[in-house]
């Protein structure tokens, strides 16, 4: 009788009840953004008089032009973008050597090595930005771009490398003693061999790798407090809050435009990224 119970309700719900729940439950998860995108075009006024509606009474452009003009987008977007494709070049290209070096040889310490990796997982990032920017200041790459570039990309990345390890595990090791008798050297197998094979790795890396760089908001601040001129825009919206005021409106316009390109780099390597996760799991 229990068990009828329990059976009942599912089959009464049926599958068009399953997608109504699910339909509110992804409504409710993305209303932020879509309530963000709204905002961006109301004036101040119309954003508090209406509260949680959507729909603006009508399209107003001026928080876009306040954000890329007066709010130094422009130059911030360009400090993003050329940022993060370091970032993304750097931990590529780190990663895949060290997971291509611990998928294909075995030496001492091999263990331990992967141990202290996914011990990493533990350690909270905010307690890495004390030594980071001490270490930054000591060789004198603070307030740049070179030493925020090697910030974000010089962090453990443990993620990255597993992913590049659990792929490599399941190439055929013919393939690079195959190289190897024709004359190639460590580089050129793994850049011309190897890195090739792991496009979907590389980018669901890309993606994970972007995301990080592109929102991070922390080493940012930090690298850039001396000189503005290299923010990037994340650190840019500070620019929308003074100690008096705060436009919200022109903020809104400001996280639609930092939150297009990452939607736009998904959906472009989408089809990659499920391949390469379900790979490595597959692994």
């Amino acid at each position: 009788m229990s068990a009828q119970r329990r059976i009942v309700p599912r089959k009464a719900i049926g599958p068009i009840g399953v997608f109504v729940l699910l339909a509110v439950f992804c409504f409710g998860w993305i209303y932020p953004f879509l309530w963000m995108i709204s905002a961006s075009f109301k004036d101040s006024l119309e954003l508090f008089q209406k509260g949680l509606q959507l729909l603006p009474d009508s399209f107003k452009f001026d928080a876009y032009v306040r954000a890329w003009t007066k709010g130094g987008f422009s130059k911030y977007f360009v400090n993003s973008v050329w940022t993060t494709g370091m970032s993304i070049m750097l931990v590529v290209a780190r990663c895949a050597l060290a997971g291509y070096v611990l998928a294909m040889y075995d030496f001492k310490g091999k263990t331990l090595i992967l141990s202290v990796l996914i011990a990493t997982f533990l350690v909270p990032t905010g307690t890495t930005i004390i030594p980071i920017v001490g270490f930054s200041q000591k060789m004198g790459l603070l307030n740049s771009r070179t030493g925020l570039i090697l910030a974000m990309s010089g962090g453990g990345q443990v993620t990255s490398i597993l992913l590049y390890k659990s792929f490599f595990e399941r190439v055929p090791k013919s393939l690079t003693e195959a190289a190897i008798v024709d004359g190639a050297g460590f580089m050129t197998v793994f850049a011309k061999v190897i890195l090739p094979m792991s496009g979907p790795v590389t980018a669901t890396v890309v993606i994970l790798t972007f995301m990080f760089a592109w929102n991070n908001f922390m080493l940012p601040l930090v690298f850039t407090f001396g000189d503005p001129a290299l923010r990037t825009l994340p650190v840019g919206m500070l620019a929308f809050q003074s100690a008096n005021e705060t436009d919200w409106s022109g903020m809104a316009a400001a996280g639609t435009l930092s939150l297009l390109p990452i939607v736009a780099t998904f959906i472009a390597l989408q089809k990659y990224f499920v391949s390469g996760i379900a790979g490595a799991v597959k692994g």
